[in-house]
């Protein structure tokens, strides 16, 4: 019986505490986008496009750097001697093929067919084949009852190049004066050092493959890297084009990329990454659909906030062609194209984008869209032929002679632990580049920020949101003798969310405010009763103004039905590939600060006078406020954090509360405090002060004072409010 009681009392004084902070009605929730479903790779995605040049620069080279991000390519990998073994020649009465192979990263192979035309003078046009999902990528084979139904139904006009669509289109692209590198998407023909189960099939993890200093693919490990198939396939395609240009008679304003499904993937990501590309076909992928089903195609940070449409559009002003089927496709005429033009023509090259929309046929790359991108190529890489060109038929040839490896060449390691070995060796680089960006004066400073703080930029995907884009509902406003206490939620139209918020600002005002964020959101800043804590009213009573608020999966913000702590949510899929999830929604970790960035926003426009503003981030809150703070930069004066000694290279699961992708590859927890250097920091929960933190607040060469508090408990927030209080 007294245990009853007390479990009563307990849970009516919670109430209280929560009432007392609650800001809307009961009965209404906030109308808030991201308590609803998450997007997947199934949703829609529009281009929306901007009113001037200026606006939509800006916009793709944010969008640019997202993809180089998520790609793990910012900044690119090192690059070694490639080095490319070139055997095996094939001759053919007006093209050639030779075999060959090259190292994008150490120790792993990009492997390809070569096809260069013969009795034609340089130099050439060069073009990339990356193919798709056919059965046995560079070697497939369509089969012969396939390729008569082709032939009847006006899809094909020969049987070979009807049974090996692959090589049909480097065929002639040869013969029409290029040189032509088909290279294979990793887990097919030759490129096997990863299996093609794992690399497009994978669906369950491997408990094995997730140590935590040894781990595959797919683990949160490399996630936390920004390591995936997907990434590696897109750095074997910068290799081919490295490749390509290393070749002797190659024209480098003369290069192009084409490839069908998986191949148009990398076809318009490859195109909008690397500004040596010319001209670009992506055939049968460019939708505001259907994203990419496949794991190699999907990877964190991506698509979020952007698709297909615009990662095409990327490539703008430059020649954009594109082929559209009866797949998910089909509706790119009226949804997505409308749109590429809009942007063509505003950038003044209108005739640089076209859809030859094939609509009679299935998901395909077969002779008549082939047609469309040899017409294409012809004019934007100027081979100097009439059209329509005519596709010819040929000799194909067979496996052993497309085969790159063989007795004298033989295939390099592979299984799992060739995999642990690879993903060791791209962390070793990572961590090796990022040491040597270690500020030492003014100027290492600003490029560690140039390149880490981009990164960090990416993984949060949010800049401090304009002030007039800000709405505020107030609900509540109550003289609390010193102070007034105030309840409100401000609205961020252009993202559909809202952020429930109190305000306790005292009578005599010392014209600065404090942002206080606490890990169980507004309500942490009360006891039981409602009164503030301590260390509030003690900031209060000295003059400061107190802002806190319910950041996502906190307080009023919470999802129906969700049980709290809030962790992760992941779409509706079986395959446990983060990817999928994080490659279109924003995790908690970066939702959580973009409301500290809205709070921020709106006390820096609201215009009372104020003349200084802190952000302080306890009892969990600690590196939600860190990376608030690195990209507010100089709207906030002085910060304070709690880090509780926390690193993101201790999480094994997606779903963790604290889990963002990539933020072991930039650098972990020291190097997000390093990007706040320069500017006051006081600091708990660290042993001792991160060396890569003083070393940047030593380059800053500024007066900023940099404190470290090696106290715990309440002790904690006391020190704070001290130093804030100086």
């Amino acid at each position: 019986m007294t245990r009853l009681l007390l479990a009563f009392v307990v849970c009516c004084v919670s109430s209280l505490a929560v009432a007392d902070v609650k800001v809307l009605p009961d009965g209404r929730t906030p109308a808030d986008k991201r308590l609803g479903a998450l997007k997947d790779l199934n949703g829609y995605f529009p281009l929306e496009v901007p009113a001037t040049k200026e606006e939509w620069a800006k916009r793709a080279d944010v969008v640019r750097k997202q993809v180089l991000v998520s790609q793990g390519l910012w900044p690119m990998p090192t690059k070694g001697p490639l080095t490319p073994v070139i055997h095996g020649k094939v001759d053919r009465d007006d093209f050639t093929v030779e075999r060959v192979y090259f190292e994008s990263a150490p120790g792993f192979f990009v492997t390809g067919s070569l096809f260069k035309p013969k009795g034609k003078k340089g130099p050439f046009a060069g073009v990339l084949c990356p193919h798709g999902h056919w059965n046995n990528g560079r070697f497939y084979d369509a089969g012969e009852a396939a390729v008569r139904q082709q032939i009847v139904v006006g899809a094909e006009r020969f049987e070979n190049s009807g049974r090996y669509p692959l090589q049909a289109r480097c065929v002639q692209l040869a013969r029409m004066g290029c040189v032509v590198f088909h290279y294979d998407m990793i887990g097919n023909a030759d490129s096997t050092q990863l299996s093609h189960a794992l690399v497009h099939r994978y669906a369950d993890r491997r408990p094995e493959m997730e140590k935590a200093n040894s781990w595959g693919f797919y683990s949160a490990q490399a996630e936390s890297r920004l390591q995936s198939v997907m990434g590696l396939q897109t750095l074997d395609s910068v290799a081919a084009l490295d490749f390509m240009l290393s070749l002797k008679d190659i024209d480098p304003n003369r290069i192009g990329v084409t490839g069908a499904s998986g191949g148009g993937t990398q076809t318009f990501i490859l195109s909008a990454i690397d500004p040596r590309v010319t001209a670009q076909f992506p055939a049968v992928m460019v939708s505001t659909g259907m994203q990419g089903g496949c794991t190699c195609e999907n990877c964190s940070l991506l698509r979020v906030n952007t698709g297909n449409i615009e990662l095409a559009g990327l490539f703008a002003p430059k020649p954009l062609g594109m082929a559209a089927a009866d797949d998910w496709t089909k509706e790119i005429m009226t949804k997505g194209m409308p749109e590429l033009v809009k942007l063509y023509e505003m950038l003044g090259a209108k005739d640089n984008v076209k859809t030859t929309a094939l609509l009679h046929y299935p998901h395909n790359y077969n002779q008549p869209s082939r047609a469309a991108m040899y017409s294409w190529f012809n004019k934007h890489l100027k081979l100097g032929f009439q059209d329509p060109i005519v596709e010819g038929d040929f000799q194909p040839l067979s496996i052993a002679e497309l085969t790159v490896f063989d007795s004298d060449h033989p295939k390099p390691p592979s299984g799992d632990d060739f995999e642990r070995s690879l993903t060791k060796t791209l962390a070793a680089d990572d961590e090796k580049q990022l040491a040597a960006l270690t500020p030492t004066d003014a100027k290492s400073l600003t490029k560690f920020r140039e390149v880490v703080g981009t990164g960090w930029k990416a993984l949060i995907g949010r800049e401090m949101p304009a002030a007039s884009g800000i709405e505020i509902e107030q609900f509540k406003k109550e003289d609390r003798g010193t102070y007034f206490f105030l309840t409100d939620v401000l609205r961020l139209k252009q993202h559909q969310e809202e952020v429930p918020v109190v305000f306790l600002h005292p009578k005599t005002w010392n014209k600065q405010v404090v942002i206080w964020v606490d890990g169980a959101g507004k309500s942490g800043l009360f006891n039981s009763d409602g009164s503030p804590k301590p260390e509030i009213k003690s900031l209060i009573d000295t003059g400061f103004s107190i802002m806190s608020l319910d950041v996502f999966g906190t307080g009023e913000l919470v999802p129906e039905k969700a049980e709290l702590p809030l962790r992760n949510r992941k779409v509706n899929t079986n395959r446990q590939f983060a990817g999928f999830t994080y490659g279109y929604n924003h995790p908690l970790f970066a939702q959580r600060v973009h409301d500290i960035l809205t709070l921020i926003s709106f006390a820096r426009g609201n215009d009372h006078g104020a003349t200084k503003f802190h952000l302080v981030g306890l009892n969990g809150a600690g590196l939600w406020v860190a990376a608030a703070k690195a990209i507010a930069g100089p709207a906030i004066d002085r910060t304070a954090i709690d880090t509780a000694g926390f690193r993101f290279a201790s999480l094994t699961e997606f779903d963790d509360p604290q889990f963002l992708p990539g933020a072991v590859k930039y650098g972990d927890v020291p190097a997000l405090l390093a990007l706040s250097a320069g500017s006051d920091l006081w600091l708990s929960g660290e042993k001792e002060m991160p060396k890569l933190l003083r070393a940047s607040s030593v380059a800053a060469e500024g007066s900023a004072t940099l404190t470290h508090f090696a106290g715990e408990g309440a002790a904690k927030a006391n020190s704070a409010v001290q130093w804030l209080s100086r």
